[in-house]
């Protein structure tokens, strides 16, 4: 039997698991009307199964982990039908954490998806896939080449090594910080740029500095002091809740970041840190103005002109430190703004990278407490994924909705996803119930926070934000002065 070997970083999120937080990647697919098991069945033979590692197991000895083929395989075992026993939001959450608090079958491929019906008189799936497998945006890219918007491309004609063709939505999977690619293309490793300044003595100069940066930011991550304490951090029970809201148009997001001079993400960002926010004064917290939680937000580091076929890990992370304690939500905005550009211009998605693949190489108990010490260091998994703009079909059923949660790690107990799909923005939140039993609170500030935001932008001077850094108290001397005039 042929047998592939596992890749560090794969090894690393396979071994990953814990009772209190299971390495899956979790989606929500809600289809406008139903949907016949069979028209699935068929759509996965046709096209998820030509992708090698939904038909393997993984195969573990003294050497190592291996991927091979399941020759038990039945699509039978991997798509189940499920019925809800009333169809409203609240049944398919308790349904979705039911099964994100299941571990996958460790003899068969590491994947699972549910068909649900009676889901608001529609259908909908749940899907389930282990992040051994792939990470967030190779899976999305999967899941977006079963859309009917890939039907006219030519099917892929063999196993892993043909490459199945460009993927229509890829302009939509950008990665959070573009820098992160160029920075590897830029430097490298030190040892590899070190060869070409010898054949190149001028270019020493900006090596120098790049790996002053990196020594900088690799510091930076292994000094990380943890955020601050709140009801948010602790011990998780392994007990998962799910909630999401109605989507924010998408039109709304992008005229307040152009009143802005912001990025969506900076706009988008600010909102999470102040519905957080909103929560911990919701249930009685102090919440000073240097409080700050940290969240691990996951950065694409895949070429857009990777083949759809590479699936396994290409990803950094980001500790960004969300500025809950900031009340002014424009301030907050500018004070999100500058944190990410700081984050653009390092390199720490590249050296969280190598430090996970390193992670995968050392005995199990070392990468345990390796990955549990930087996990303790935050408080939330954050992604932010840009979705299809126009609406999208699965077997010939338009999809009204899509969410998708990437796993915590260590004691980490919340995540929050952020995605746009068809003019809007959908913000999902899953917690373990220890730290935070009712997320739906969570969601539920995530509206007000952006209208709030959009409260404040229309009392401020027409083009007082763009194009310059404000000094500080002119913000709210600019408000004060607006409302006095008033």
């Amino acid at each position: 039997m042929a047998r592939e070997r596992m890749s560090s970083v794969d090894t690393a999120w396979l071994r990953m698991d814990s009772s209190r937080n299971l390495m899956m990647i979790v989606g929500v697919f809600v289809f406008a009307r139903r949907v016949s098991r069979d028209d699935m069945a068929r759509l996965l033979e046709q096209r998820l199964l030509k992708f090698a590692r939904f038909r393997q197991r993984v195969e573990s000895d003294a050497t190592g982990h291996y991927w091979v083929d399941d020759e038990r395989f039945r699509l039978e075992r991997h798509l189940k039908r499920m019925k809800l026993p009333s169809g409203g939001d609240r049944e398919l959450q308790r349904l979705t954490a039911r099964l994100a608090n299941q571990p996958l079958d460790p003899a068969h491929p590491l994947w699972q998806f549910h068909l649900v019906e009676n889901y608001n008189g529609t259908s909908a799936m749940v899907t389930r896939m282990h992040h051994c497998i792939a990470d967030g945006i190779a899976l999305v890219r999967v899941m977006l080449s079963l859309t009917d918007a890939s039907a006219h491309e030519a099917p892929p004609r063999g196993d892993e090594d043909t490459e199945l063709g460009s993927n229509p939505w890829e302009p939509w999977l950008k990665p959070l910080t573009r820098g992160t690619v160029a920075a590897i293309d830029a430097t490298g490793t030190v040892v590899a740029k070190s060869l070409d300044a010898v054949a190149h003595p001028d270019r020493l100069g900006d090596y120098a500095q790049a790996g002053g940066r990196v020594l900088r930011d690799t510091l930076a991550i292994l000094l990380m002091s943890d955020d601050t304490h709140t009801r948010l951090k602790g011990t998780p029970s392994g007990h998962k809740a799910f909630a999401w809201n109605d989507p924010l148009p998408l039109d709304e997001v992008k005229a307040v970041c152009k009143g802005m001079g912001a990025s969506v993400n900076d706009v988008l960002l600010s909102c999470v840190a102040g519905a957080l926010r909103h929560y911990l004064l919701g249930r009685g917290d102090e919440v000073a103005e240097d409080c700050e939680i940290r969240a691990m937000v996951p950065v694409n580091l895949r070429p857009a002109s990777e083949p759809i076929h590479e699936l396994g890990n290409r990803f950094g992370l980001v500790p960004l430190c969300l500025p809950v304690g900031i009340a002014n939500p424009i301030a907050r905005v500018s004070e999100v703004r500058r944190r990410m550009r700081e984050l653009k211009e390092g390199y720490q998605p590249i050296i969280a990278y190598v430090m996970l693949g390193a992670a995968g190489m050392l005995p199990q108990l070392l990468q345990t407490q390796i990955l549990e010490y930087l996990g303790n260091k935050g408080s939330a998994v954050m992604t932010n994924v840009p979705g299809p703009a126009e609406t999208i079909s699965m077997a010939g059923v338009p999809l009204s909705r899509m969410m998708f949660w990437v796993p915590q790690s260590g004691d980490i107990g919340i995540g929050v996803s952020i995605l746009s799909y068809a003019g809007g923005v959908q913000f999902g939140v899953m917690s373990d119930t220890a730290l935070c039993p009712d997320p739906q609170a969570i969601i539920d500030g995530f509206a007000p926070e952006f209208e709030r935001l959009v409260l404040a932008l229309a009392m401020l001077p027409n083009g007082f934000l763009l194009g310059r850094e404000l000094e500080p108290g002119e913000l709210e001397h600019a408000l004060l002065m607006d409302a006095a005039c008033s």
